[in-house]
């Protein structure tokens, strides 16, 4: 074969077959283009057929008809189908023409390769094959396009969209209830009755307490256990079953049956407006109010099946326990006459209220008819919706009609779900107000007597009366009396209960008016202004008005500690022997009160109410009245046996503290190589451990114990018995001070006295590191001692809680954090109140917050997070 090129360029024959490929390919183009305007009418009317099918066309329409368009449908498309056989097919030429014109190929440079020469002779020959040589570099890369048929000459108005749109939403319904299948053009019609419409939604809504989220049971895959058995969806009890049904006719049955229940539950439709929660649920919403969509709803409170037509789902039922709360302590009177209860509850999904039910032991007479209900005693929760809660709630009842009288104590506290669980009563007195004017008492009489009976009035007037049989002798201040005479006016004037219960005041405001004069009124609109403020704590009230309520408690609490100075100066034995340890200082409760407020507007609302319950415990237990001296000359014995105890403690600690420091000299001492004598050295080298590489520190400092030898050391050791000893014999003679104040020393004392006896030997024989192991494990025992006593004595009512010494805080520390000196010894507790600093920290977090929020350019993400935080979202 004869080369087109002597530089190795291709030759005739792989060029004729790259040519042979482009032209196969062009001719297929070529076909395609003269058979897609040809198609389009055969293609049209396929598309209508399908369209006709999955419209249900053939499945409906009666049989003349069906066959009539089934008949046209074929004619049509044999008819359409003979342009499209009668197609010629391109030629070699036809291919070369069209690739030299999409490829823009001059001088015919396909065609001029089969081409032969018109002259002969070997120039002629030569310049033949160079041209064929210069047009086969120029058809080395051809390219044959794509189709490029004419479709829009021959369909002018675009007629070929309408079956392709007629088409795609034939499919579309295809997939619903009334909708044919392509197999119905070929079978007869039958007559079938079309099934209705029917969209169901159905989905479970936990209570909002348990924090879960809603499961939707329309499309759920429930999983298959090895039997073959679905799973039943564990729900918690009392989530809200919401079935929802739009359909075109008809009515799907909708019934939940409850596990050993003979018959289902038939699931009423009710007329309900959905929730934005429900219509989030819905793919499609479905409004209830139209017609053929019903809701069906039912709280589950059983294990059950729900059956919805064809459907069904099982469920089991995570109960929800009934809350469990208990007296933490015995309800105890303060010294203002206030009931301090110390509870502890649990739930497990959180608490939601809490309360003591106070009811009287003794049986009213009959037909009797009390002016006032039941006293109310809230219980202040630390923290709403804890699943554990323990606190202590001081609230003051002298002013009910029941205070003095025997009363029965329990505690109720309730979940969200609205469950209540009960403690185990107490009986007790009910704390109330103790009068020191007798003519202050007598009408204090008056009004308890027909308020809790008011039939009982006309005794109220015979008891008013007879303070007046000689005025001049009991009632020598002018204003009294004629107070007195107007109280007398008012009862005989009653027609009814809320002139009765107005007449009942009056009394009640005379008789402290003449206890405690503006004291009274002071102490009263203190308490007032501390209720409100708890209550808009209760119902997170906004800043301003938090701002205004703690101006109001400002106000009221600089009234009550004039009151309270004004009072405690007319007391010569108050004057002249304050009690410094139990002084309130204006900054102190100014400081807490911002504190308080800090914490409210920082969001800490919980916090808030928990400070200022114990502001409200703090003022209670704050001295107001008159102590009686066989009250004082207790304290002071209780007072002085607390202090000996904290003493020895305190001698007890420095002395283990300087039995450690020489024995660990001794132990440095032997270390460097400074022996003892002979047993002393036996004894030492047993009792200290033998550590390989141990070495001592030769860059320490010196001390003042580096220049004392080993048996310098030894000795000093020895001559800590006697301290060992005396401390034991003043441990003894604070046991027999307790047992003359009737207080039984606990096993604590008896352990520590044993302890201090073995470290008195021990550091007898020079034995320190068995001296501090006694010394601490005496400690111990001391501090468990003090709680029996102490507990002792708050049973006697002169400790902590106690009449005798009022208890600001737990744990020997008031709600400002001041250790409180008579409290005893330390107990190594402590109660922690929010530091100024950690407030400041929380209210600038807050404001940051919110200034986010207050921008458009932070992220969506970033957004919802920051609404989390504030609590709404």
């Amino acid at each position: 074969m004869t080369k087109i090129r002597r530089d190795g360029s291709t030759g005739t024959a792989g060029l004729m077959r790259s040519l042979a490929v482009k032209r196969a390919l062009a001719r297929i183009v070529l076909v395609a283009e003269r058979a897609a305007p040809r198609a389009l009418p055969l293609a049209a009317i396929v598309l209508l057929f399908l369209s006709a099918a999955w419209f249900g066309l053939f499945r409906v329409a009666p049989g003349w008809l069906h066959a009539t368009v089934l008949f046209g449908f074929a004619a049509a498309f044999v008819i359409l189908l003979i342009p499209l056989m009668r197609l010629r097919i391109p030629g070699n030429s036809d291919a070369d023409r069209m690739l030299e014109e999409r490829n823009n190929l001059a001088h015919q440079a396909i065609r001029v390769q089969d081409d032969q020469p018109a002259t002969s002779g070997a120039a002629g020959q030569a310049l033949w094959l160079e041209h064929q040589a210069r047009m086969a570099q120029t058809i080395k890369a051809l390219e044959t396009g794509l189709p490029r048929p004419d479709i829009a000459r021959s369909d002018n108005y675009g007629l070929r969209a309408l079956p392709v749109l007629i088409a795609c939403v034939a499919f579309a319904y295809s997939y619903s209830n009334r909708a044919g299948l392509i197999s119905d053009a070929f079978h007869p019609p039958q007559q079938v009755e079309a099934k209705p419409d029917v969209r169901i939604d159905a989905w479970v809504t936990p209570p909002a307490y348990t924090g879960r989220a809603p499961v939707f049971l329309t499309g759920h895959q429930d999983s298959e256990t090895a039997s073959g058995r679905t799973e039943p969806l564990r729900i918690p009890q009392f989530s809200e079953l919401t079935v929802r049904i739009t359909s075109g006719g008809g009515t799907t049955p909708v019934t939940y049956h409850e596990d050993g229940a003979a018959e289902p539950l038939v699931m009423a439709a009710q007329d309900v407006k959905p929730t934005e929660v429900q219509k989030a649920a819905e793919t499609v919403a479905a409004d209830p109010a139209k017609p053929g969509s019903e809701t069906h709803l039912l709280k589950i409170t059983k294990d059950g099946t729900l059956a919805v037509g064809d459907e069904a789902w099982a469920f089991t039922v995570i109960p929800d326990s009934v809350p469990d709360i208990a007296f933490d302590g015995i309800p105890r009177p303060t010294v203002n006459a206030a009931l301090e209860i110390g509870f502890a509850a649990r739930d497990d999904y959180g608490i939601q209220d809490a309360w003591a039910e106070i009811k009287p032991l003794d049986k009213p007479e009959a037909g009797a008819h009390p002016l006032y209900p039941l006293p109310e005693y809230r219980l202040d929760l630390p923290k709403r919706n804890a699943r554990e809660a323990k606190g202590l709630t001081s609230r003051n009842l002298s002013e009910h009609p029941l205070s003095g009288k025997r009363v029965r104590v329990t505690l109720v506290a309730r979940d969200a779900a609205g469950q209540e669980g009960r403690s185990v009563p107490q009986d007790m007195i009910l704390p109330a107000r103790q009068f020191f004017e007798p003519l202050a008492g007598a009408v204090a009489e008056q009004r308890q007597v027909f308020s809790l009976d008011a039939n009982q009035l006309p005794r109220s007037i015979d008891l008013n009366d007879a303070l007046m049989i000689r005025p001049d002798e009991t009632i020598p201040n002018l204003t009294h009396f004629l107070l007195l005479q107007s109280a007398r006016t008012r009862m005989a004037l009653v027609r009814n209960d809320d002139l009765a219960r107005d007449a009942a005041s009056h009394l009640w405001e005379i008789a402290l008016g003449i206890e405690d004069g503006d004291m009274a009124l002071a102490d009263k609109r203190l308490r007032d202004a501390q209720q409100k403020l708890s209550e808009a704590l209760e119902r997170n009230a906004s800043d301003e008005e938090i701002a205004k309520l703690m101006q109001e408690l400002r106000e009221a609490m600089q009234d009550y500690m004039e009151a309270l100075a004004r009072q405690a100066a007319k007391n010569p034995r108050m004057a002249a022997n304050p009690d410094q340890n139990n002084v309130l200082r204006q900054q102190d409760l100014e400081k807490m009160m911002n504190q308080i407020e800090n914490l409210a507007k920082s969001g800490a609302k919980d916090q808030a109410r928990q400070l200022l319950s114990e502001m409200q415990r703090m003022m209670n237990n704050l001295q107001a009245g008159r102590m009686q001296q066989q009250q004082g000359e207790a304290n002071s014995q209780m007072r002085e046996q607390m202090d000996k105890l904290g003493q020895l403690m305190q001698q007890q600690q420095q002395l283990m503290d300087e039995t450690f420091k020489f024995d660990q000299a001794l132990r440095d001492r032997m270390q460097r190589g400074d022996p003892l004598d002979g047993e002393d050295q036996e004894l030492f080298n047993q009792d200290m451990p033998q550590e390989p590489g141990q070495q001592s520190d030769e860059n320490a400092e010196p001390g003042p114990l580096d220049n004392m030898t080993a048996e310098e050391l030894k000795q000093a050791l020895k001559n800590l018995q006697a301290q060992q000893e005396q401390l034991g014999k003043q441990l003894g003679e604070l046991q027999k001070g307790l047992e003359s104040m009737g207080i039984k020393p606990g096993k604590g004392f008896g352990e520590a006295g044993r302890e201090m006896k073995g470290a008195a030997n021990a550091l007898g024989k020079g034995e320190g590191e068995q001296a501090v192991g006694s010394q601490g494990r005496a400690l111990q025992a001391l501090r468990e001692g003090a709680q029996d006593m102490m507990q002792q004595m708050q049973s006697q009512g002169q400790g902590p809680g106690g009449q005798g010494i009022p208890q600001y805080g737990q744990n020997g520390r008031d709600p400002l954090g001041r250790r409180q000196q008579n409290a005893g010894p330390d107990f190594g507790d402590q109660v922690k109140v929010p530091d100024e600093i950690d407030t400041q920290r929380a209210r600038e977090i807050l404001e940051e917050i919110r200034r986010r929020l207050g921008t458009n350019s932070s992220p969506e993400t970033e957004r919802q997070y920051l609404e989390r935080l504030l609590d709404i979202r």
